[in-house]
């Protein structure tokens, strides 16, 4: 977490010459973040190294977020050479260990959370790539790309695909919405005395179905969210948006979906990073999957995975590994 050499630099060259820059987190990706302290002002360095990581995706749904009103940080300065931006600070008040310190305003906050996807529902989507089949499938792959070999399983690849081709019509949508993606507790900051949500980590938005957030922030990769919890919040968006039970279909399919595609995606930042962090993520992964599974539209999937994952190997990929 030392700043890269083009900091400096950077910074003086907009106002912040005498700045303190200060590591602030790292996350799954090459993108580093610092504080930057000047006295009693800050903001924070995203530090996007290219050619691994582009700024520019971020810079575009930012604006497109702050031009809507939505809490998306404000952009002071940037430098797409060398992937420096720096960006305005929300503090260190994030909703997971707000949640972890009070428990009993998890319904508040998670509420909130869901209220900005209705707004968010308002609006069309920005000139964004579509979330499209061909991207379902392809990010459903890293399961089988990445966990099955892990833990030793030679899959039916083909009557994979198959098999998610027979449910995805389900999360066709007339008019699609922004997806941020990412959104859940770990990037949602508690901004100022009003704790207004302030959005993080958006930079990878599509063009997609509007329940693909609800299921990042319900069913979380990273903490447990009580069934019960889910369940009401569901009913708030629903009874908001009109949603019916269509809305329902497509939030499972999505739900099995992203798993999937975490449950691949921690298992290849294990094998190929050297992130041993996610592995130990799995198994809730899993329970998650398996409670999406268990739904009707999901019957072809779920038979896939009767197949060809025995219950015994859906777990801890680095554990798994080892027997």
């Amino acid at each position: 977490m030392t700043p890269p050499a083009e900091a400096h630099t950077f910074l003086a060259a907009h106002g912040w010459g005498g700045a303190t820059v200060l590591p602030l987190a790292g996350d799954a990706s090459f993108r580093r973040y610092f504080r930057v302290v000047d006295g009693a002002r800050t903001a924070v360095l995203m530090d996007a190294p290219p050619p691994h990581e582009d700024p520019r995706p971020f810079i575009a749904v930012a604006k497109w977020l702050t031009d809507r009103g939505f809490g998306a940080p404000k952009i002071h300065a940037i430098d797409e050479a060398h992937g420096l931006v720096l960006i305005e600070d929300f503090g260190n008040d994030r909703m997971r260990e707000a949640i972890d310190a009070d428990p009993g305003a998890a319904s508040t906050l998670y509420a909130n959370a869901v209220d900005v996807l209705v707004a968010l529902r308002d609006h069309p989507a920005g000139a964004w790539r579509a979330y499209d089949r061909a991207e379902l499938q392809r990010e459903a792959a890293l399961l089988v790309e990445w966990y099955c070999p892990t833990v030793g399983l030679a899959v039916d690849t083909a009557g994979y695909v198959d098999a998610w081709d027979a449910v995805l019509h389900h999360v066709s949508c007339d008019r699609a919405v922004t997806v941020l993606r990412d959104y859940h507790v770990e990037n949602l900051m508690l901004v100022g005395a009003s704790r207004s949500l302030g959005l993080l980590d958006f930079q990878d938005a599509l063009a997609g179905h509007a329940a693909y957030d609800l299921v990042s922030l319900l069913q979380d990769a990273r903490r447990d969210v009580d069934p019960a919890l889910e369940q009401a919040m569901l009913e708030r968006y629903r009874s908001a948006t009109g949603e019916g039970e269509g809305f329902m279909r497509a939030y499972h399919v999505l739900g099995a979906q992203r798993n999937a595609k975490i449950i691949g995606i921690f298992t290849r930042l294990w094998k190929r990073d050297g992130k041993d962090r996610y592995p130990s993520l799995c198994p809730r992964v899993w329970s998650y999957l398996e409670r999406d599974l268990a739904c009707p539209e999901l019957a072809p999937v779920a038979r896939w995975f009767d197949a060809n994952i025995p219950v015994e190997l859906r777990g801890d990929p680095l554990l798994l590994s080892a027997k």
